[in-house]
């Protein structure tokens, strides 16, 4: 008996449903829609070019593979793009999707606190930021796997979870994405987003008021609790206290917890020691920056997401990931500035119109697809601050500890984390081997300089100005 194309494709996606991570899974796989079936060539529609070639890259010679058992022959799995999305204008992303479209999942608001009978100060859940619209890459697949398992079996997988890592990054889309799945796994789940600045003005209210009793039934009398930018919890000790008790409230219940930072538990400054081990008891993880093909997958799916295929030609896209290397949120930036820019100028969205639109935010020196770096390179970087410093670049990567040097270095270090936004491990090594915690104590130790002292800040301002001219 002859099977329709639908079956097979069942068939090969219930063996590639258990090899895969989920996230991989629904993000590229499950949307294809298979359409014809010959007996030796299995045809399968995708959104767009990109989306073929991903998955014929990734994940045919696997799909190919589970033919002979689910099949009980050989087959061949090719990926078309969706005709019908092809012959779109160029700039119709100014209509509204077809209906045919699945709308952007509602805005969840978090857990209706059950004796307050309001949820007034709770942060309602961003509707995009769940599993499937995060692109897993590299940079940041150990936090989407951890985030992943969490979402499926709340306060027993790596409790509390701390994911941390540089701004726009991803670190609150993996945390809401678990909000969101545990609230579809069981919808009356207690579940609570919030910043760890709106928890301390809660905190202080309450004492003020005398309402700590409705403000601990607040959050320890709930199923998950997703707190973002804990490091803003440094030198608070009464909200550092409280927060202790709450966690310990909510871990001793099997209860889960996320928290997200710009560092480790360990590198928060003023933070107390018995919150750093509660925080390091579970699963740390980071996430750090795309790199050129995990940017490129951004901002592919972006476009498709916002029906922008034919708006957005792929040497444009490829142009900004190129080109923009700081963050996932600037790659997003980009892409609504220059829409923005087209409209105005009513032309079409191309390479030339690009580089007119973005200039402000294009670097000329980002890394490309063979990961090279241009003018701005933190070889160029260490010159330039050793010339200033009259040392030699060789000087920023030794070991010695004179003043002389640890000066220059640091300020080296602070350079290349704030104009190329380079992960700290990396720029340890490139220092002669510095760890982490060296590094960021770096940065601090400039970041505190340039405000005391105008003369030094000058000299700092001078190397920023000649490598902003490179």
């Amino acid at each position: 008996m002859s099977l329709t194309p639908q079956e097979v494709w069942t068939r090969l996606l219930e063996r590639a449903r258990h090899d895969l991570p989920a996230e991989a899974y629904e993000s590229w796989l499950a949307p294809a829609v298979p359409v014809s079936y010959s007996g030796e060539t299995l045809s399968v529609s995708v959104p767009d070019q990109f989306a073929a070639e991903w998955n014929e890259r990734n994940y045919t010679d696997l799909l190919q593979g589970f033919g002979p058992v689910a099949l009980g022959n050989r087959v061949r799995v090719v990926f078309q793009a969706d005709p019908e999305r092809a012959g779109r204008p160029q700039m119709d992303f100014f209509s509204p999707p077809p209906s045919t479209t699945a709308a952007a999942p509602p805005q969840r608001t978090s857990f209706v606190a059950r004796r307050e009978g309001n949820e007034a100060g709770f942060q309602p859940l961003g509707p995009r930021y769940t599993f499937s619209e995060f692109v897993v890459g590299q940079s940041n697949e150990l936090a989407a796997a951890a985030a992943l398992a969490v979402s499926q079996q709340p306060g027993r997988a790596y409790n509390p979870l701390f994911i941390y890592g540089g701004t726009g990054l991803g670190k609150t889309h993996l945390m809401q994405a678990i909000g969101h799945a545990a609230l579809e796994r069981v919808p009356e789940s207690r579940v609570v987003y919030v910043g760890i600045e709106q928890f301390t003005n809660e905190f202080i209210q309450s004492v003020q008021n005398k309402g700590m009793t409705a403000f601990k039934r607040r959050y320890r009398e709930l199923d998950v609790l997703l707190v973002d930018d804990i490091q803003f919890l440094k030198g608070k000790e009464s909200t550092q206290e409280e927060f202790f008790h709450t966690f310990n409230t909510l871990y001793e219940a099997g209860r889960q917890v996320v928290l997200t930072s710009d560092r480790p538990p360990s590198e928060i400054p003023r933070l107390e020691a018995r919150l750093v081990s509660r925080f390091q008891s579970g699963m740390v993880a980071d996430v750090g920056q795309p790199d050129y093909e995990h940017r490129l997958a951004i901002l592919h799916q972006k476009s498709r997401r916002d029906h922008l295929e034919q708006t957005f030609p792929d040497d444009v896209l490829q142009l900004i990931a190129e080109r923009v290397v700081s963050n996932v949120r600037e790659l997003e930036g980009c892409i609504i500035k220059l829409l923005a820019y087209a409209s105005l100028k009513h032309r079409d969205i191309t390479v030339e119109v690009a580089l007119e639109g973005l200039r402000d935010r294009l670097s000329s020196d980002a890394g490309g697809p063979g990961g090279g770096v241009g003018a701005l390179s933190i070889p160029t970087v260490q010159r330039l601050v050793a010339s200033e410093w009259q040392v030699t670049p060789e000087a920023l990567m030794s070991k010695s500890r004179l003043k002389a040097y640890t000066v220059p270095r640091q300020v080296a270090m602070y350079l290349v984390r704030s104009l190329m936004g380079t992960p700290l491990m990396q720029i340890g090594e490139a220092f002669g081997g510095r760890d982490h915690s060296t590094v960021i104590h770096s940065l601090e130790r400039v970041e505190a300089q340039v405000r005391l002292d105008s003369e030094f800040a000058a000299r700092v301002q001078r190397v920023e100005n000649r490598l902003l001219q490179q």
